[in-house]
């Protein structure tokens, strides 16, 4: 069925692409633009055409789902070339977002109106590591200039209609109804004479940009986040537009585009992409449930952490009280918060008449009392137990029915902490991680008792304050740090057996973690990973292989805080201490450890497999609903790279189970019990099943 609407306007046409929420193109939009504008060529009384989006896009761009299934003719290519060979002038009235092959469609058109309050124009196949598929490689350059569609194109990232109107991508750009002044503007172009003027004719001479322009823009990729191929690829397509024809260009176009599809990479950043949708969607909880109204947020403790999940509901539009148990340490936290958003208006990220409405939302209280009226109150005190079951009985004791108890812990169990309330129904952990106002993780903990409308709520609330919400049950660390736990692990024992701190990070970074664990744990702080081993009963063997790493704290070198860890510091800028590779060596030689050289590769490997067992016994035990969840997890709060999928999506794609539970068996023989092989590991790759498929969710 074609998904279009066409609507004549007496000499205009009018082609609105109608396939909510935001008109992808998929086949039926495909082949109903195409016999839109064939009809519209065939009538002599149709004297110029215009396209647009049905609703609030233009449209977002391909049907990703589609890539799986296959695409059916005609592809979008094919469609934008009939579209541009129009004898009839085509207006594109962009109305709102234009992305990827929306983009391509508008740059397909002859001409560009663009709604000035609410156009988002860009070109983002970059991130799911691939490169615009449909000429756009080819007709950007030709429309806004090289150097302009390079850093659209490399980057993905989106320009709003000011911008379009100054690099040229903009014919005009309207102030009320978009397509009103695109019909307008295909009739001055009609009376005008101004016909077709299609952007394939258009040559791009070399010595119209610099000689090393592309060479420049290859050396300053770094560390893309698409991983290796991607942005390189895209650096290749668009040279391909410079002093060649179009149909060269677009034949280059679609090589590289071929070459990246079948890229792991690629299909790694697809599956992140749905990987992170899909954790939105909690089983046992349909449309039925409706979330809690969240109007004022509350908000105990203003450390750290206090500030940074002020910061983000702050940043949301919330009204926030923050209450501390001394004068001092609430002023300290509020000045805090003052500072972050003076810091945004002086770096340009926010303008002055926003920071002061979020400031004007923002009180300060030492009295609990002042959190009676709040919808969502958090708690976010130090991470001890009976301190935070002494603020949830407060909370009992003040807080309205029907507001949302959550605890921000990283450890602990949330069920006790509910217990201590006459309302465990309404408990719930949010897990944040920091800085609060910036990382997009958040870990929403699911109690025993937890209502579905509670939890529904949080999820609701975490993405109104632009996180991504995923939920885990109750077990010490959840999801992400329990399995940081088996990774950190395997770290220490690798640091006895020669690998030096430096060696160990690098080749992880290497591999593409934005931070090795031995940095991220200076990052953190030494120390709390050392209280917390203090709460907590220690195996033996834990105890044996953590004693370095606790000598380390309790010498005072708790990380960058205190300018040394495992590194010295010099500023950020990490300095590998040779006194700390001697601690290692001495402690090995303790335990009767022979040291040696160990690979980048194993390195790599004993981590990703230490984290990948681990999540696939959270995901046995129903902690976790999908692997996907976990890899979102890491995806978006332990700088995992998105480009390599996640640890669950690694050994099953990039490993294979079977080759993985081999691997698993064989560190087991060689270290013993810390290396026991997830039974779901051992029961997919015995029967040839999927962690895609396991679980809950």
């Amino acid at each position: 069925m074609a998904k279009v609407d066409v609507e004549a306007l007496g000499d205009v046409v009018v082609v609105r692409l109608s396939n909510p929420p935001v008109n992808a193109l998929a086949h039926g939009v495909r082949t109903g633009l195409q016999a839109a504008v064939r009809a519209a060529n065939a009538n002599p009384a149709i004297k110029a055409i215009v396209v647009t989006g049905q609703g609030r896009a233009f449209s977002a761009g391909a049907d990703i789902a589609e890539f799986a299934a296959g695409l059916k003719q005609p592809g979008l290519p094919e469609v934008i070339d009939e579209l541009e060979a129009s004898a009839k002038p085509v207006v594109a009235a962009v109305n709102g977002l234009a992305l990827g092959g929306g983009l391509e469609v508008a740059l397909g058109c002859h001409y560009r109106v663009i709604d000035r309050s609410v156009a988002q124009l860009g070109l983002p196949e970059v991130k799911i590591g691939i490169l615009p598929g449909a000429g756009g490689t080819q007709r950007l350059p030709r429309l806004i200039g090289v150097e302009a569609a390079l850093d659209m194109i490399v980057s993905g990232n989106f320009i709003n209609a000011a911008a379009a109107e100054k690099n040229g991508l903009a014919d005009r750009v309207a102030e009320g109804n978009v397509v009103e002044a695109a019909v307008a503007y295909a009739r001055e172009l009609v009376a005008a004479g101004k016909g077709a003027r299609p952007l394939s004719a258009k040559r791009i001479e070399p010595s119209s940009i610099p000689s090393d322009l592309f060479d420049k823009g290859l050396a300053t990729l770094g560390k893309h986040p698409s991983g290796p191929m991607a942005a390189k690829h895209c650096i290749a397509a668009v040279e391909a537009a410079v002093g060649s024809d179009y149909r060269s260009g677009v034949a280059r176009e679609a090589a590289l585009f071929a070459e990246l599809a079948a890229s792991p990479y690629a299909k790694a950043l697809q599956y992140a992409f749905f990987a992170e949708r899909k954790a939105a969607d909690i089983p046992d909880i349909g449309k039925d449930v409706r979330p809690r109204a969240v109007e004022t947020i509350g908000v105990v403790g203003a450390g750290t952490m206090g500030v940074g999940i002020s910061l983000a509901f702050l940043q949301a539009g919330f009204p926030v009280t923050v209450v501390e148990m001394k004068p001092e340490a609430l002023e300290r936290g509020l000045g805090r918060i003052r500072e972050t958003i003076a810091s945004n208006v002086k770096r340009g990220r926010m303008a002055q008449d926003k920071a002061d409405k979020l400031l004007s939302g923002l009180t300060g209280s030492l009295d609990f009392n002042d959190l009676r009226n709040a919808d969502f109150i958090v708690e976010a005190v130090f991470e001890k137990m009976s301190v935070k079951q002494d603020v949830f009985r407060k909370l009992d004791a003040v807080a309205k029915k029907g507001a949302v108890l959550a605890s921000n812990t990283s450890t602990l169990d949330v069920d006790q902490i509910a217990a201590v309330t006459g309302r465990p129904e309404d408990v719930l952990g949010t897990h944040f991680f920091s800085p609060a106002n910036i990382m997009r993780l958040l870990e929403v903990v699911r109690g025993a008792k937890t209502a579905k409308d509670t939890l529904a709520t949080a999820m609701a609330v975490a993405k109104r304050i632009n996180k991504v919400g995923v939920v885990a049950g109750v077990c010490f660390g959840f999801i992400g740090n329990r399995m940081v736990e088996a990774y950190l692990e395997e770290v220490q024992a690798m640091l006895l057996e020669g690998a030096t701190p430096a060696e160990i990070d690098g080749a992880l970074e290497a591999w593409g973690l934005a931070m090795g664990p031995n940095a991220m744990m200076d990052l953190a702080g030494i120390d709390v990973g050392y209280l917390i081993r203090r709460e907590h009963p220690l195996s033996e063997e834990r105890r044996r292989l953590y004693r370095v790493t606790d000598k380390i704290s309790e010498l005072g070198r708790h990380g960058q805080k205190t300018g040394a860890g495992y590194y010295t510091y010099d500023g950020r800028t990490r300095i590998p201490d040779h006194a700390i590779v001697a601690m290692f060596e001495e402690e090995a030689r303790a335990q009767k450890i022979n040291r040696r050289t160990l690979a980048p590769e194993e390195i790599v490997e004993r981590c990703l497999l230490r984290l990948a067992n681990e999540g696939a016994q959270l995901l046995d035990e129903g902690i976790a609903l999908r692997a996907s969840d976990i890899d979102t997890i890491y995806l978006t709060g332990y700088g995992f790279p998105a480009w390599r999928g996640g640890p669950m999506w690694q050994i099953e794609n990039a490993i294979g189970l079977e080759e993985t539970a081999a691997k698993v068996r064989a560190y087991e023989t060689k270290y013993g019990p810390r290396w026991k092989l997830a039974p779901l590991i051992e029961k997919c790759a015995r029967e040839r099943g999927s962690l895609a498929t396991a679980g809950k969710g």
